[in-house]
């Protein structure tokens, strides 16, 4: 497997950002194993500048996963467990009185790190969580009246365990919708188990993965993926799946222009990930229960109730163009 510092050296292109991507997220199957769909939508929320929301129970991967994601792309990594006793400065940092100097020194927190990995995000306080808000959505933290940049690229990996489990605090509207994407791993298949029982352990294997991509690299891959060229007709087509999630009597609140922005985004870096030529319909169709499944809100006599049949009906009510 070749180094960070050799991929540096390569031609800048199309064709090599994509090589580079296939390398990464082949190395990322290894780790987690049977997951490629996810992983590839993994790929496709940070391609597109977006934060990413894992829920599922505990031991299928999650945080796995996320540090697999920095290892994988050469990102600087902090790990932050969230706990009911987290404080914001827990997060962000706090100045220091240096006696010394006679002055206040910045010590910055954890969150000053390219990838962030907020574990269990719902076990803290509302309080805690909203340390996020600014950093998910301005690049930036607000300290004792002063503005600190956050590295570029930067981004946020959350897991969150289900909301009826004990201890949880559910995350508020305004903070789900930061994140670009929300994720779910679910169980492994009997070959794959059968695999990571008998197999290696899947961190031994993480300590031993050479970085595939750089801050750099990816930071041009973004920017391939932006670039990716969407139709006319697939831009209306967004603009129906929207329109429906606003006037089904089946949902309550629909999809936000934010969340419209969201669904072109993804759809382009998840066409770039799938070496498309252009933005196809089924890559609308594959982002957009990640998309807009922790957006919607059901209504309350709606038959639809879990996010994943709530979006499929919003896609089988708009013709394909």
């Amino acid at each position: 497997m070749q180094s960070g510092s050799t991929l540096e050296k390569l031609p800048i292109g199309k064709d090599s950002d994509r090589a580079t991507l296939d390398r990464a997220r082949k190395t990322l199957g290894t780790i987690i194993l049977g997951k490629d769909g996810q992983i590839g939508l993994a790929l496709s929320c940070l391609l597109a500048r977006g934060h990413l929301l894992i829920e599922d129970l505990p031991g299928l991967g999650k945080t796995m996963l996320a540090q697999a994601l920095a290892r994988v792309l050469g990102l600087s990594f902090r790990r932050i467990q969230f706990t009911s006793d987290l404080l914001p400065a827990d997060i962000v940092g706090v100045s220091v009185f240096r006696q010394e100097k006679g002055e206040f020194e910045f010590q910055p927190g954890p969150i000053f790190s390219q990838l962030i990995l907020a574990d269990e995000v719902n076990r803290a306080t509302p309080k805690a969580q909203s340390a996020l808000l600014e950093s998910m959505e301005e690049y930036q933290v607000s300290v004792d009246g002063n503005t600190r940049a956050l590295p570029d690229p930067f981004f946020v990996v959350a897991t969150q365990n289900p909301a009826d489990q004990i201890g949880t605090f559910p995350l508020p509207e305004s903070q789900l919708d930061r994140f670009l994407m929300r994720l779910e791993l679910g169980y492994p298949n009997e070959e794959n188990e059968r695999e990571l029982i008998t197999g290696e352990d899947r961190r031994s294997m993480l300590e031993d993965v050479e970085a595939i991509a750089t801050a750099d690299i990816l930071l041009r891959l973004q920017k391939a993926a932006a670039g990716m060229h969407m139709s006319e007709p697939l831009v209306d087509y967004i603009q129906a799946l929207v329109r429906q999630t606003r006037e089904s009597p089946d949902i309550d609140i629909g999809l936000s222009p934010r969340g419209a922005l969201a669904l072109v985004a993804a759809a382009k870096a998840h066409a770039f990930v799938e070496h498309h030529s252009g933005v196809y319909p089924d890559d609308i169709q594959a982002v957009f229960t990640v998309i807009a499944g922790h957006r919607l809100k059901p209504a309350g006599n709606t038959t639809y109730r879990s996010a994943a049949e709530l979006c499929q009906h919003v896609l089988d009510s708009v013709a394909i163009p």
